[in-house]
This record gives C-alpha cells, structure tokens and sequence, in this order.
C-alpha cells in the first residue's frame, strides 16, 4: 500500500496552478475527465507529504484533517475516499488499475505511521514545542489553521521572552 501511494509516480499530466493574482476572470473552460482524475491524483499524492520530515506542521495538519475528515463528507467530490476511489478504478488514472480500495484500510494504515511520521518532524523543534504539540495535537492545529505562521510567531515570542504563550506586556 505505502509503494503505490507515497511513490514518486509522475504528476506531469497535471497543469500547474496560477497564482490567483494571475488567473483571468473569464468564462473557466470544462475539464477533461483526464484532468479530473489527474487532480484527484495530485491531491492522493500529498498524502505522502506527511512522511517528509520537512513538511511544515500546518500542512501535515491539513492533510490529516482530510484523509479523517467526518465520515459524512467522504461522498464529497474531492474528499480523500473519492479521490481513493476515483485513483484506483479510473482508466485514466496514471496507476494500473489495482480495483476499489478500503478507505478505511488505508485510514488505518495511515494512522499507524502517524506518530512516528510527526515525531520525526518534530525532533527538529525545541522541546517544548514537542511537548505542546504531542499534549494537545488538537488546539495546535486549529492554532495552525487559522494562521500556518502561528508556531512561528510562538517560537520567537518563546525566543524573546523566555516563556511560552505569554501575552504582550504592552497590551
């Protein structure tokens, strides 16, 4: 399972995305069925982003989120089971076709490399930063979500000040 989603498959056929200071406000021309499933493609594959140890924590939240999103967005045309699906039983899809996987299968998989997939990113924080994100994983990433700088921001007022999440002395 990990071979066939957190593979260096290629995402040629899959168009980049113009910065939205760029994008025309014209009519949006309809895409390929290719393309569709092409983006479902792209979007699988940020999957393996959370093995990367570099991946910001905003990001692996992110994607945690939408791979164990509530059950009753799994229908959603771009949630992680429809893109599961639509990557495996597509045609057009740039892997052979291997039939319809059990998403929560491949849930579970997922979920038991987490730990160690965020410890490993996390070993290059300081340590309480380790300790605040493994104590309540949950109030970070909302934290991070709001604002994907907002760890940042926390590590250098715990630079500065000494402490951690202390408030502005001038407010």
């Amino acid at each position: 399972m990990e071979e066939v989603f957190l593979s260096n498959h290629s995402d040629s056929n899959v168009a980049p995305v113009a910065p939205d200071d760029q994008l025309d406000e014209g009519p949006v021309d309809e895409f390929t069925e290719e393309e569709v499933v092409c983006l479902h493609w792209w979007l699988l594959r940020k999957v393996r982003l959370l093995g990367v140890v570099s991946t910001p924590l905003a990001e692996k939240f992110e994607i945690v989120r939408w791979v164990f999103t509530d059950p009753s967005r799994d229908r959603q045309p771009f949630s992680f089971v429809n893109c599961l699906r639509v990557v495996a039983c597509s045609p057009l899809s740039q892997l052979p076709y291997a039939g319809a996987y059990d998403a929560e299968e491949v849930r579970a998989w997922i979920g038991a490399q987490l730990r160690r997939w965020f410890e490993a990113s996390l070993a290059t924080y300081p340590a309480w930063v380790r300790q605040a994100v493994m104590a309540n994983p949950e109030w970070i990433a909302d934290h991070l979500a709001a604002n994907p700088q907002w760890l940042n921001e926390q590590m250098r007022r715990h630079d500065e000040r000494g402490d951690l999440f202390s408030q502005d002395q001038a407010a």
